[in-house]
């Protein structure tokens, strides 16, 4: 069995690293995908039986993204979720095997996240505008038909899709939004983002992230809940966000912290051109949200005319806290 080191360090010298990506997913013991292998049957608690496929695609010369894709011979439409931070692909497995009964499902780490790419900031500057670019290739290359495409996007994959929206009004038929950034408010931010945000704390803030790694891991999802709103993630997902944070040459937290240092200009064109967001969107938020306070999602919601959804009780992660009340946003979108 090829151990973890060798294969990421042996894919960063491969130019087109299928050979490593199947060797990675093994190592992973995850589903080997597509042109990799035949996907994994998963059996749902209902007694479906779902097709799932990890496994990876590229994207350019730069980027690898790994993915997921739970299959329906017959779909309604299509699921694309996104995560953020410190999120991997995992966050969603749950809930795609569930949706998976009408829907194709598709979800991805971005790059810097989970087992993606992670290049050097000289080549991808991790940037919003950049994770927009990154989306509209991924519809593009696993041949997803936008006319029946909800997205369902949260916390750092929000901005990217909405940006997306701006310049491609057919990207999808609709957007589930929540849980994120779209103004420069850092009045509404968690203090340790707003650092991220201003220039000479950059550096500390980011070297503060990594030291509480394990912390973050551990208690980011239920931070600021009360004793009887608190919630455990599943292992597989909290064993995947750990074992990727220091995969490849930068850390989830570097990525995390080159993302925010291009934020502010990217939230300021989204603004500056809210009118040409044409596809429908839904805001969806956590009421208790102490990351980004609800605030910011009423003023985005009433700015854009969009139908707003806050969640008593629920904090920065409505997907992780309560999974039904996801689904059937996404279901909702489809009636």
């Amino acid at each position: 069995m090829i151990n973890l080191s060798e294969s990421f360090d042996l894919r960063r010298r491969c130019h087109r690293g299928v050979a490593i990506a199947v060797a990675t997913a093994t190592a992973l013991g995850a589903p080997i995908s597509g042109s990799f292998g035949a996907p994994a049957r998963v059996q749902t608690l209902s007694g479906q039986e779902q097709k799932v496929d990890i496994g990876f695609i590229e994207i350019d010369e730069d980027i690898t993204l790994r993915r997921m894709v739970v299959h329906n011979a017959n779909p309604r439409g299509t699921v694309l979720f996104l995560h953020g931070f410190p999120e991997t692909l995992y966050a969603w497995k749950d809930i795609s095997l569930t949706l998976a009964a009408d829907y194709e499902v598709h979800a991805f780490d971005w790059p810097g996240f989970g087992f993606s790419s992670r290049p050097e900031p000289d080549k991808f500057s991790y940037a919003p505008r950049d994770y927009a670019r990154v989306l509209n290739d991924y519809i593009r290359k696993s041949g997803i038909n936008t006319s029946k495409l909800t997205i369902y996007a949260t916390d750092i994959g929000a901005l990217p899709a909405l940006l997306l929206a701006q310049e491609k009004p057919a990207i999808a038929t609709s957007i589930i939004v929540g849980d994120f950034a779209p103004f420069d408010r850092p009045q509404y931010m968690y203090e340790s983002l707003q650092r991220l945000k201003a220039g000479p704390s950059i550096g500390l803030a980011r070297d503060q992230l990594n030291k509480n790694r394990d912390d973050i891991l551990e208690n980011a999802f239920r931070r600021g809940l009360p004793k009887e709103a608190q919630f455990d993630v599943p292992r597989e997902f909290k064993d995947d966000m750990s074992r990727a944070w220091g995969h490849g040459t930068m850390t989830t937290a570097d990525a995390f912290s080159h993302y925010y240092a291009h934020f502010t200009r990217d939230q300021n064109h989204f603004e500056s051109n809210l009118e040409q967001l044409e596809i429908p969107v839904k805001v969806v938020w956590g009421e208790t949200d102490l990351y980004i306070k609800k605030e910011m999602g009423i003023e985005l919601a009433g700015r854009i005319g969009a139908e707003l959804t806050l969640l008593p009780g629920i904090g920065h992660y409505p997907h992780l806290q309560n999974p039904k009340q996801t689904i059937e946003e996404v279901r909702a979108a489809f009636r």
